[in-house]
């Protein structure tokens, strides 16, 4: 690499730092509304984004206090760039996780800056070793950044389907506890309480916050369709509304909590049954692209051998 280019290279980055620099000073920073009227309404804003959970005395507290406000405002620019927040709440819901929209693009802001920081780590000892150009390298670290930004939100789809797992998984055996329990003569809430109470999981912690706002004033009717609702899975959905109906009705809560177990299993065997069929088809790519060539041509190279010697 020249020694021009690495001048410009290290001069555009002394540049682009001292422009942020002089771009945040008080003076030149026209303070917004909410930033005007936020420290009289501190008590009613939203808590500071990961430092409750941080120790006053970690070193990561003060950086966390530092860059907040900007963490704040390019989550929020980010939003308005991706969009899907109402999305983004919804999959957050499934998944389990107690976060805003605003963390999660917090987060994927850090996701992104550590990625580009490995981007940069990357150019410099390229750099260093004279591979690479500038600008290519530039653009790698931008890539990588976007990657991981964008690999926060794969993540976040691969942890709502993990729960989903997990929730189906729990749904048969959950289901006849709460048959045994109203069977043996216990009421629907007191057996939704044993249950969750004896039971541990994903169900069973949801199975908690249905009973926590049903002593909130909510019925219970009510709080299973928004189990329904939240969690999103068709087998859940037809479970809560299946209790709701036979609490409604007076049907004989027992017998459909046993059937609708019997229900779930049977979807459970139907689909692991597809699984492995399609597991099976998928076990073809490596059998015909790379066992069977190995196979031919042991089978053919000493028949080939023998002819040249033959032929020689």
């Amino acid at each position: 690499m020249s020694p021009m280019l690495l001048g410009g290279f290290l001069g555009g980055v002394l540049g682009a730092g001292l422009l942020i620099v002089v771009l945040r000073l008080p003076f030149l920073r026209k303070p917004t509304v909410d930033e005007r009227i936020s420290p009289y309404l501190r008590d009613l804003g939203a808590p500071d984004v990961f430092v409750g959970v941080i120790d006053s005395r970690s070193p990561f507290y003060a950086i966390l206090r530092l860059f907040g406000p900007s963490l704040r405002s390019a989550a929020l620019r980010l939003e308005r760039i991706l969009g899907g927040a109402n999305t983004i709440r919804r999959r957050l819901q499934r998944a389990g996780l107690d976060r805003s929209v605003e963390e999660f693009r917090i987060e994927q802001l850090l996701w992104g800056a550590i990625g580009f920081g490995a981007g940069i780590v990357i150019s410099v000892v390229a750099v260093a070793v004279g591979l690479g150009d500038p600008v290519a390298l530039l653009v790698f670290c931008l890539v990588l950044g976007i990657t991981a930004l964008l690999g926060r939100d794969t993540y976040l789809t691969a942890q709502v389907r993990r729960r989903e797992r997990r929730l189906l998984a729990e749904l048969p055996t959950v289901a006849e506890l709460l048959a045994l329990s109203v069977a043996a003569g216990e009421g629907p809430a007191a057996a939704l309480d044993r249950v969750a109470r004896s039971s541990r999981g994903e169900l069973a912690n949801e199975l908690k916050r249905v009973l926590a706002e049903t002593r909130a004033g909510e019925t219970l009717v009510r709080a299973l369709d928004a189990l329904a609702d939240r969690t999103g899975l068709l087998a859940l959905s037809r479970f809560a509304d299946g209790l709701a109906v036979a609490l409604e009705r007076g049907t004989p809560l027992a017998d459909v909590l046993r059937a609708q177990a019997g229900d779930i299993r049977e979807a459970g065997r139907r689909e692991l049954i597809e699984s492995g069929a399609r597991r099976e088809v998928a076990m073809m790519v490596p059998v015909i692209f790379l066992v069977l060539p190995v196979t031919i041509a042991f089978a053919f190279y000493p028949g080939a051998v023998g002819i040249r010697l033959i032929a020689g």
